[in-house]
């Protein structure tokens, strides 16, 4: 009995270990199985000219009072007290990432309740760090499917291109509305960072408005040094107190495995139409900033990490836990932040240690800082 039951569990540990080969050998065909849509791409047309002057094409604007997700603040947050509390005058453009993940269709509905909801609970843990600003945007817009992003197939470049033309014409209303004497703050991460570089190109590069640009954060999509950053407009941030610049970072943890995330890259072509290989080396190497020191492929311990959000998603809140993450700029471009950290971050770590979801909840409370910083400096640099 004893040797049948060890036949038995050494059976079972061969189809585990052979589960695992397979899993790392057939990963990514599995992913694209997943979530790339097998729905035939349906043509849109624009949206009607007028479509964001309306409130509810807004996950955040100005007077949304207690309904804006980007209002929130952890609890516990020490802000300046007096004058220095005062709303900075500024206005914050913040593009969410992806909250369509379903095969079902290459962009979502405006009205998918799904990825309404999941866009506000990122604006909300994404977008809160700027929210000393005066004004804080963030559109609703027929984003791309997640599976767009896993694909060659020409749907997935049509399926961005609907997300894009959304965006933009919901930028020129921003721009628009806010007081042109104000600096304005460019941000998104994941699908609004690749969106957003397209539109610095197009709306800030070589224009007016590139003065009026404190900060870009361009965050979860990796800006080549050769292919994006020359076609933006504005340089990378080098120093923690400079203006008019570019921050972007990748998370991950060690030992990361980011031979698949560098694949998924490589099938978006650079700013200037140039494929990428995907390899982040050479002519390919993309931006690293810290968003503990400012600088651009700093190192930090994890006791300068002024406070990491730990979400609470259940109950759609969190709370700041100040010292636990590090963080440097590896020789692959990607920020490292060591091994897994010791909290309870919740199901939503990548495999291979990828923690892009978490690009901006691991420096909350540094962004924050940064954010305040780069607005101040902006008005004497102007």
């Amino acid at each position: 009995m004893a040797r049948k039951f060890l036949y038995v569990i050494a059976g079972i540990v061969v189809l585990v270990l052979a589960g695992l080969i397979a899993l790392r050998i057939f990963a990514e065909d599995l992913t694209e199985m997943a979530f790339v849509p097998s729905a035939a791409f349906t043509p849109q047309p624009p949206l009607p000219e007028a479509a964001y002057a309306a409130p509810g094409m807004w996950i955040a604007r100005p007077g949304m009072s207690a309904a804006d997700p980007a209002a929130w603040r952890p609890p516990g947050l020490r802000e300046p007290a007096g004058e220095a509390g005062k709303p900075l005058a500024v206005a914050v453009f913040f593009i969410h990432p992806t909250s369509h993940i379903t095969r079902d269709s290459w962009n979502a509905s405006l009205d998918d309740p799904v990825s309404r909801q999941r866009a506000a609970l990122f604006v909300k843990g994404m977008a809160s760090p700027f929210n000393r600003a005066a004004a804080i945007w963030a559109p609703r817009y027929r984003q791309a499917a997640v599976g767009a992003f896993l694909t060659d197939a020409p749907e997935a470049a049509r399926a961005l291109d609907l997300a894009y033309g959304d965006v933009l014409e919901a930028f020129d209303v921003f721009i628009r509305t806010v007081d042109p004497r104000q600096p304005i703050v460019l941000a998104g991460h994941s699908q609004g960072a690749f969106l957003l570089r397209r539109l610095m190109r197009d709306r800030i590069a070589g224009t007016p408005l590139a003065a009026r640009v404190a900060a870009a954060y361009v965050v979860g999509w990796p800006v080549s040094l050769a292919h994006d950053l020359p076609a933006m407009g504005l340089p990378a941030c080098t120093a923690p107190d400079q203006a008019g610049c570019v921050m972007s970072w990748l998370s991950v943890a060690d030992p990361a495995e980011t031979a698949m995330l560098l694949k998924a890259y490589a099938r978006r072509p650079g700013l200037d139409g140039q494929r990428l290989d995907g390899t982040g080396m050479g002519d390919t190497a993309f931006l690293c900033t810290n968003p503990i020191t400012g600088a651009r492929d700093g190192r930090a311990l994890a006791r300068d990490n002024l406070g990491t959000l730990v979400p609470d998603v259940a109950a759609e809140s969190g709370e700041l836990v100040a010292g636990a993450v590090p963080a440097f700029c590896g020789e692959d471009h990607f920020l490292h932040i060591g091994p897994p950290p010791d909290l309870q971050l919740g199901p939503y770590v990548l495999p291979g240690n990828n923690y892009h979801l978490y690009d901006i909840p691991l420096f909350w409370a540094n962004l924050r800082a940064d954010f305040e910083r780069r607005v101040k400096a902006w008005r004497p640099s102007r």
